[in-house]
């Protein structure tokens, strides 16, 4: 028997996604996956694997694109994504995307693709790599198809990512300015994604080389945290701290009880504690939180006709809503006979 639902049309719809550009991490846990799974229980979701936005920036090295999916694919399940609540699907198995891309490019004006902030905060953090491609700066395009031709509802967003979702609102609303009233805009549904410190105090990132994997053994994690940055001040064991200044610290903010976290605080700007007895109470509780994903990922990753499945029912799925979508926009257009 299938583990995919039907369609719930009492209920609000939920898209969002992943590039598939790499190994998931903490932050991506804490700052969406978390969320996603909470979701799931509100709303009708559609999560999915971005595959071919990950060759907007990593074209040159595309061969590394389909180990991503599958890693991504392992980490949405194990982290609580169930198949019999959302859909998790993958982006390039649903090829309706990328007509809906087509035509939505035709009618988007270069000036909106320019002015997107990410456009030059990319160009200028990636600068080692050739970006002045059609792919990369017509990448908010895409991008709204994905969200409109399921005529979302909701896209889970923090507030700073709220411009990013505002050209998906006005590509939709100069659509149906043409072709009259069929994508609808979606709203933001704002959630407030922590910051998550890697353990060189920076943001955690891949790109970073400073994230604390959902993929690492139990051991890498713990030397991980254990090596971590903390205050510098705090040279010797004697040495008063401040808190604020250590990453472990921050991480203690998202893993820890609030009396585990004064405990932090009192122990650290006393010197009652020393950094490794702070980072073992962070090691327990991040423990408690991955040792369920280990187990899950262990499953999943021993079943890979099962992961397989789910990602084929999914975009199985995903390919009908799309299409009845795609197919309201082609007679708007005055596409086919």
């Amino acid at each position: 028997m299938s583990d995919i639902i039907g369609p719930d049309f009492n209920r609000k719809r939920v898209l969002s996604g992943m590039q598939a550009s790499g190994k998931l991490h903490l932050g991506n846990l804490v700052g969406a996956l978390a969320n996603w799974v909470r979701l799931q229980e509100e709303y009708e979701c559609f999560y999915f694997v971005a595959d071919w936005h990950a060759l907007t920036a990593n074209y040159a090295e595309a061969k590394g694109i389909k180990e991503s999916t599958m890693d991504l694919l392992v980490n949405f399940l194990a982290a609580g994504l169930d198949p019999k609540k959302c859909t998790v699907f993958v982006q390039s198995m649903v090829p309706r995307h990328a007509e809906l891309h087509l035509l939505l490019s035709m009618i988007t004006p270069l000036g909106w693709l320019e002015r997107v902030p990410t456009y030059k905060e990319k160009k200028e953090e990636l600068e080692d790599k050739d970006l002045s491609t059609y792919g990369f700066l017509g990448y908010p395009v895409l991008q709204s198809a994905d969200i409109l031709i399921y005529r979302a509802n909701y896209v889970p967003v923090g507030i700073d990512q709220l411009p990013h979702l505002e050209i998906t609102r006005e590509i939709a609303r100069r659509f149906n300015y043409f072709y009259g009233e069929i994508l609808p805009e979606p709203e933001g549904l704002l959630t407030e994604f922590p910051k998550v410190p890697g353990v060189d105090g920076r943001k955690m990132s891949k790109s970073y080389g400073n994230a604390i994997y959902l993929s690492d053994a139990p051991q890498v994690v713990e030397e991980k945290i254990r090596t971590m940055t903390t205050d510098p001040a705090r040279k010797r064991r004697t040495d008063p701290g401040n808190p604020e200044l250590s990453p472990v610290y921050h991480l203690h903010k998202i893993f820890s009880t609030e009396e585990e976290q004064d405990w932090v605080v009192k122990g650290c700007v006393s010197a009652g504690i020393g950094c490794l007895d702070c980072k073992k109470v962070l090691i327990k509780n991040v423990f408690s939180v991955m040792e369920p994903i280990w187990k899950r990922r262990e499953a999943f990753l021993a079943d890979p006709g099962y992961l397989l499945n789910i990602a084929r029912e999914g975009s199985e799925k995903a390919a009908r809503a799309a299409g009845e979508t795609l197919k309201a926009v082609k007679e708007a257009m005055g596409f086919g006979l």
